[in-house]
């Protein structure tokens, strides 16, 4: 599982951006996207540098991220 703090989500819009960036890298990947904590946690086999190369080119910066 990866946890990943995300600088601009404001709205559903967000959500499903995120979650379909996330998809295009591993389309198995479950999101789970926490708007007030700018948080999103996914669970995946994918590494989190490609989990987080996909936010960031879907236009939401990735300030931390780690492994759980």
């Amino acid at each position: 599982m990866i946890e990943l703090q995300v600088s601009g989500m404001s709205c559903s819009h967000c959500v499903n951006a995120v979650t379909k960036s996330v998809q295009e890298v591993d389309h198995d990947a479950t999101v789970d996207v926490d708007l007030s904590q700018q948080k999103v946690t996914v669970q995946t086999s994918a590494p989190v540098e490609r989990i987080a190369s996909a936010v960031e080119e879907a236009g939401y910066p990735v300030r931390s991220s780690h492994v759980m």
